[in-house]
């Protein structure tokens, strides 16, 4: 019996995380179900991010994650940390959304490609963290994992408060 590559148990982390059936709750995709661009744009305070800031947020650090496995250095997203909305109609919130899904499945990709052994290398080969630890491959697509399961946790909240009938304030 073949062992499982680790790669291949990161990738389906990553796809579980995306649109599968993760441990924690409910995917990104399923928890966007519903959501229309309007409930996507609306703001609950001034100072919160709305459903399609954050979807624009994962989506730029997923893209960011698969330029640092091809190996880039440590960086801001090309995008940006929060890129800008743009747009405000139905099409352009599914072209976000078509976004999302598709920078995941290029990072599924990318991981698919690596050999376990590269998931120990340093990111930029010499990133480390506040501690001094090395920035490893492998660190960096679980802290992608952490960051979009805890950004899912923000648009579930974010679409429940709608859902019980809070009104908007964008």
């Amino acid at each position: 019996m073949a062992t499982e590559r680790e790669v291949d148990r990161l990738r389906a982390e990553v796809d579980s995380t995306i649109a599968g059936d993760p441990w924690y709750g409910s995917s990104v995709l399923k928890i966007l179900d519903g959501v229309d661009a309007a409930d996507a744009l609306a703001q609950r305070t001034p100072d919160s991010h709305s459903i399609w800031q954050l979807v624009l947020h994962i989506t730029s650090w997923t893209k960011e994650t698969t330029r640092r496995l091809e190996g880039g250095r440590h960086d801001v997203p090309v995008d940006g940390d929060w890129p800008r909305v743009t747009g405000a109609d139905a099409a352009s919130w599914a072209r976000v959304v078509a976004e999302l899904r598709r920078a995941h499945g290029e990072l599924s990709r990318t991981l698919a490609e690596l050999q376990d052994s590269q998931l120990d290398r340093q990111v930029g080969d010499a990133q480390v963290d506040a501690h001094g630890r090395p920035i490893t491959l492998r660190r960096t697509v679980i802290g992608l994992l952490q960051h979009d399961a805890y950004h899912a946790g923000q648009i579930a909240l974010l679409k429940k408060l709608r859902g019980a009938g809070l009104e908007r304030s964008a």
